[in-house]
């Protein structure tokens, strides 16, 4: 009991000194129904896993009027506590006012359908605009949004009890997008953790927020072509401003992070 309890005081140490590890406790693995795991990422070791995730670094607005300049810096992203640390600062680099980070599976996984899932802790404040989504492999050929993107979840930070789970493709993209609002019952997404997923599948993509079936696309529904039946990749940014969120104010404070307990890919078993 005595070796019991020093273990016990030794963590409770550990997770006051590390606030990262006391939000997000390690999990046991869930394996849903019908679904087998392909490709993850638990976050567990020291830095982020390179084999895994390319950071996308620049300060061009990204086509959405953006504010900040994403860098690879572990300033910017790192892994903490079990978690990955996306943190977006205010700061001048490359001549702009604040940086944060955005990473991606692009060329390294690649697939096709599956079950895309993630637990997530999001920041809140004016100007936040955190994401998990997916882009078609094959932007660099045929452009955007002819591509394709999945928003698994999206979230800004006027709108702090609600996330957002989309659809852009030709002919729905940008404010004509494929979506629908989740909101929670009470409190604020960045209270807490909370697991976003999409389940994939031929001309049909499924929604879900804790579990919950909020949204639903189709390609007999969509008003345009169909364009999500080839490779996509995992994308995890954290932007500042831009044309939907708007701009920080006197009432966002700095830093901010987008922590990531996990991110996990599925097949359908068979």
């Amino acid at each position: 009991m005595a070796m019991l309890r020093i273990a016990t005081i030794l963590s409770a140490c550990l997770c006051l000194s590390n606030p990262a590890a006391a939000q997000a406790p390690t999990q046991l693995p869930t394996q849903p129904p019908g679904w087998v795991l392909d490709w993850s990422d638990e976050f567990d070791g020291p830095v982020l896993d390179k084999s895994k995730w390319v950071a996308e670094t620049g300060g061009n607005g990204w086509g959405n009027q953006e504010l900040e300049f994403y860098t690879a810096r572990p300033e910017n992203v790192r892994v903490d506590g079990g978690n990955l640390v996306i943190e977006a600062r205010r700061e001048d680099y490359g001549g702009r006012h604040y940086t944060s980070a955005r990473i991606k599976t692009a060329g390294r996984i690649e697939r096709m359908y599956g079950r895309y899932e993630a637990r997530i802790r999001i920041p809140r404040g004016q100007g936040m605009w955190p994401a998990f989504w997916l882009l078609g492999a094959n932007v660099g050929q045929v452009g955007w949004p002819r591509c394709g993107e999945i928003d698994i979840m999206e979230n800004i930070g006027r709108e702090p009890a609600i996330v957002h789970g989309t659809l852009h493709g030709p002919g729905y993209s940008g404010d004509k997008a494929i979506g629908k609002p989740q909101v929670l019952d009470k409190g604020t997404y960045a209270d807490d953790f909370h697991i976003y997923a999409v389940e994939w599948e031929p001309r049909e993509i499924r929604w879900y927020r804790d579990g919950i079936l909020y949204h639903t696309a189709r390609a007999d529904t969509a008003t345009g072509d169909w364009v999500f039946e080839h490779p996509f990749f995992v994308i995890l940014n954290l932007a500042v401003g831009g044309g939907w969120p708007g701009n920080p104010d006197a009432t966002t404070s700095f830093p901010q992070q987008m922590l990531v307990d996990y991110v996990r890919v599925y097949k359908r078993a068979r």
